[in-house]
């Protein structure tokens, strides 16, 4: 059975139809990429997935697990790379909704953190301030967070934007070890093919559904020859 599904999903954006009609599903250890190009649907069918936006037809179906149970890791902001805090508080606080309403992180919370580190490789890090890692750093600690959040299901947005290509190599690396060694479902919305061809499956949006299917399928298909020559297209005009 699916964790995620999206049947005949249309949701919109103000008045206008931003993701239409739109049905795919995700299964558990599912590696599933979302593209497209600026304006496809793609962040309105994410808030719609962590439940911050309703669908204006068609329905999310959410099958052992809720839309508080999704570890998300959004892109990076100025106000991130800039937060006052240490490693650890960062962390920790993936944890914060986890324990009622608790004035206090719990011993199980403080375990749970200890271990995300862990697996991200950032023990280290631990009482580093945030504002003064590199990139890379602060966005292995982020999805150290996310994963102190939930650790089944992680919807990450465009994680390695900004990242210089070592950097985003080392993060992909880590965001597929924790797919096949740990069976964390990952859905990645990235515009950078090498991120792609490293999913299981891939999802390209259109507002719909241009294709959904295997990864060795789509890069063969004309949907992926129809997205990059878009591309080439924008970059001509600027």
């Amino acid at each position: 059975m699916p964790m995620i599904e999206c049947r005949g999903l249309t949701m919109k954006y103000g008045s206008q139809i931003a993701v239409e009609d739109l049905s795919f599903a995700v299964e558990e250890g599912d590696y599933l990429c979302i593209v497209g190009p600026n304006g496809s649907g793609k962040s309105t069918l994410i808030k719609g997935l962590l439940g911050l936006a309703r669908p204006w037809s068609g329905e999310i179906l959410y099958h052992g697990v809720t839309p508080r149970e999704i570890g998300y890791l959004p892109q990076q902001t100025p106000v991130q790379r800039d937060f006052p805090a240490s490693v650890w508080e960062v962390v920790l606080s993936g944890c914060v909704g986890s324990g009622g309403w608790l004035p206090y992180y719990t011993a199980s919370q403080k375990g749970r953190a200890e271990e995300m580190l862990r697996r991200i490789g950032a023990q280290d890090l631990k009482h580093r301030s945030f504002r003064a890692l590199s990139g890379g750093q602060r966005q292995r600690v982020l999805l150290a967070r996310a994963l102190c959040a939930a650790d089944r299901l992680l919807l990450l947005d465009e994680p390695a934007a900004a990242l210089d290509p070592g950097a985003s190599a080392e993060l992909y690396d880590l965001i597929e070890h924790l797919n096949r060694s740990h069976g964390v479902t990952v859905l990645m919305v990235s515009h950078d093919l090498a991120a792609v061809r490293r999913a299981k499956k891939v999802l390209q949006m259109a507002t719909h559904r241009a294709f959904f299917g295997e990864i060795g399928d789509y890069l063969k298909s004309d949907a992926l020859r129809r997205l990059e020559e878009g591309k080439a297209d924008d970059s001509g005009d600027r």
